[in-house]
């Protein structure tokens, strides 16, 4: 599966994505948004590969990377909580690198999991937990139409202190 935009596309994870992988989910600057409190060993990541290519109706998730033109990964997006008596489920994304941050890469990645979510599995919401201090976002969920619906006060710790996480959904209608 390849889902194309203008300058990144989507596509399913890889056993070559091993390396690309094994540095983010054990890179403690994304562990607040991913809530990985130790790190990951390339056996237990090599494990989840072999398992990725389950049918999101089976794992009730979906984790693809997210690429540029030159084939480059710049990160990854999910599909998790996939509820499909309900029709709807959450959304995660992370952008390894600062150097590909706040460029459009991910506007244009979630833009391209929402038409997949709301076109291809017929979803009819999905939705996002973001931490209140996280404005880029923030500002990213709020101009693809996801609307704040609550807030989780102390929701997740972070170091020695407990942040509140912002809830926002868009319902396909």
């Amino acid at each position: 599966m390849k889902l194309v935009g203008e300058h990144i596309y989507l596509r399913a994870i890889e056993p070559q994505d091993l390396d690309f992988l094994y540095e983010l989910e054990n890179n403690p600057e994304v562990w607040e948004v991913s809530g990985t409190i130790t790190p990951y060993s390339r056996h237990v990541l090599k494990k989840y590969l072999d398992n990725a290519h389950k049918d999101i109706f089976e794992a009730k998730q979906l984790r693809l990377c997210i690429c540029n033109t030159a084939d480059k990964v710049l990160g990854l997006i999910d599909l998790f909580d996939f509820d499909p008596k309900n029709k709807r489920a959450g959304v995660g994304i992370v952008i390894a690198g600062k150097e590909h941050r706040d460029r459009g890469v991910g506007t244009e990645a979630l833009n391209l999991l929402c038409d997949y979510a709301f076109q291809t599995l017929d979803l009819r919401q999905v939705y996002a937990q973001v931490g209140e201090q996280n404005e880029a976002s923030i500002h990213v969920f709020s101009k693809l139409g996801f609307l704040k619906a609550g807030k989780l006060e102390e929701w997740v710790r972070y170091g020695n202190e407990f942040r509140n996480v912002l809830v926002f959904q868009k319902i396909n209608r």
